[in-house]
């Protein structure tokens, strides 16, 4: 009797792997590093082509009647606000003799409140002279205006202290006649009356005095208010620096850039869904990873390490097709060049020992149609796969990018090498790799990743630990990835969509 067991569900994967995603960004970093560029040579194309205008900047001391000194700042904000206002820009225009509209004018100009008595004008113009006598202009008009308010302020106030004070010795007057008028009287409730108007005419006088003070008092306050409204500091040209203000400018826009460049290499790498990580390409493939080969570079000692890497994959391929009773091809996918020098490389090592052949079933015919170099080995098109001298070994090259056809895999190798491309193919894609060559019953070898990330320390190994023992109960130990750590393999999306009839048959 034969026991079917259930694989146990998968474990639910992370929406978001942040490991993937950093290593991901770290890798396009060709894009975000474009961006950056980009954004660091605008700032300062910006501050070399866009110039700013001649600016003059002067700074008024304003005095307020409601001085506090625990003001927030209402009081100049109020300033800045009549500032820009035609009021203030009309009479600045007036003074300047210029037969621009008040409204336009306010767009040139602006202020900015530095303390709460410490008003700030700056304004721009065609030049220097200009800009410093528009400054000057709006200067004198709001200090003008301001002491303007400040006198009629003032003038209300002590009007209307002075209006009380004469209702005050207009009933002052009622009450002397009635002093005056009224004979003395004798008895208790006459001598009251008398003394409650003697009161009242004391207090009336008292409250005379006071508000003509407080009238007087209003009038000497406001000449130190007008006194202390004034231009402090005298209008002057802003002066511009060229190598400042491109820096600036350029330090902003590789700030911005690189923002920006990062916000979209991750935006990309999480809608792409490109597997980077070796644990994750070996999973979705269903097949390990046996050897890596960094891509080429400028430097001098990673191209003798990429020399050094690609002579070891050649000599362990070279060992795994040499001991395979069946044809082995080498299958690439988002690498053509390197898959055909490997190929090269690889035929090249075993035609000392018997004749080898390259089938090329690389899109365009890349390696039939070069021009061979002495010491080459034979290559042939894809036509002649099955053609050939049984001493002959054939080694196809073909690829499983979007567009294959499935059919011709077969022919090149039943048994073949993906060189794969870390971040090149989505995992949708790898799972239809490896479903069409499950179904084309063409085994996947291992797997040959090809410009591989260098701080990727995952495992592309999938392992299932060793046979269980007879009396163990038919269990096996859990996968182990990496770090040593139990978890729960999932299934190819390929394996799973298979019917269990025919991987029996298989």
């Amino acid at each position: 009797m034969t026991t079917r067991t259930t694989p146990e569900p998968p474990t639910a994967a992370p929406l978001l792997d942040l490991h993937t995603l950093v290593v991901a960004v770290r890798r396009r970093r060709r894009l975000w590093g474009s961006v950056a560029l980009l954004g660091l040579v605008g700032g300062a194309g910006t501050a070399v082509l866009l110039p700013p205008a001649p600016t003059a900047v002067t700074k008024v001391l304003v005095a307020h009647q409601e001085d506090q000194p625990t003001d927030p700042g209402t009081l100049i904000r109020t300033d800045v606000a009549l500032l820009h206002t035609t009021r203030i820009a009309g009479r600045a225009l007036e003074a300047l003799g210029s037969p621009e509209k008040p409204e336009d004018f306010m767009k040139e100009y602006e202020g900015r409140g530095l303390t709460n008595n410490l008003l700030q004008i700056e304004a721009t113009g065609d030049g220097d002279a200009e800009a410093v006598a528009r400054v000057r202009a709006l200067a004198d008009a709001f200090v003008a205006d301001h002491v303007r308010r400040l006198r009629e302020a003032s003038e209300a106030e002590a009007r209307t202290l002075l209006d009380q004070r004469e209702r005050l010795r207009s009933e002052l007057a009622e009450v002397n006649r009635a002093i005056g008028d009224d004979p003395p009287e004798s008895g208790p409730g006459a001598s009251a009356d008398r003394e409650s108007l003697f009161a009242r005419r004391a207090e009336l006088t008292s409250q005379i005095t006071e508000f003509g003070q407080r009238a007087a008092e209003a009038r000497i306050g406001t000449p130190q208010l007008v006194a202390g409204t004034q231009i402090v500091d005298a209008p002057r040209p802003v002066r511009y620096s060229l190598p400042a203000t491109a820096a600036t400018n350029a330090g902003i826009g590789l700030a911005l850039g690189l923002a920006l460049g990062l916000a979209a290499a991750a935006v990309g790498t999480v809608v792409a869904d490109r597997p980077v990580l070796r644990r994750d390409v070996a999973a979705h493939l269903g097949a390990s990873v046996i050897a890596e080969l960094p891509r080429r570079s400028g430097w001098l000692w990673r191209r003798r390490r990429v020399r050094a890497a690609r002579t070891r994959l050649v000599v362990s391929l070279a060992r795994t097709v040499r001991g395979s009773a069946e044809p082995v091809s080498l299958l690439e996918l988002g690498c053509a060049r390197a898959a055909g020098a490997l190929a090269l490389d690889l035929a090249s090592a075993l035609s000392a020992e018997r004749p080898v052949v390259v089938v090329d079933g690389l899109p365009d015919a890349r390696l039939a149609g070069r021009r061979p170099r002495p010491g080459d080995p034979e290559v042939v098109g894809a036509e002649r796969a099955t053609t050939g001298s049984r001493h002959e070994l054939r080694l196809g090259v073909g690829s499983v990018a979007p567009g294959t056809s499935w059919i011709d895999v077969p022919h090149l190798g039943t048994r073949t090498v993906l060189v794969v491309r870390a971040g090149h193919g989505s995992a949708a894609w790898l799972h239809t790799v490896a479903r069409h060559l499950a179904e084309q019953h063409v085994e996947v070898i291992g797997l040959v990743l090809i410009d591989p990330d260098p701080r990727d320390r995952t495992d592309g190994t999938l392992w299932d630990g060793p046979p269980a023992a007879p009396n163990g109960g038919g269990s096996r130990p859990p996968r182990r990835h990496g770090v040593g750590l139990p978890r729960i393999e999932r299934l190819p999306t390929w394996s799973a969509r298979v019917p269990d009839s025919e991987q029996e048959a298989r």
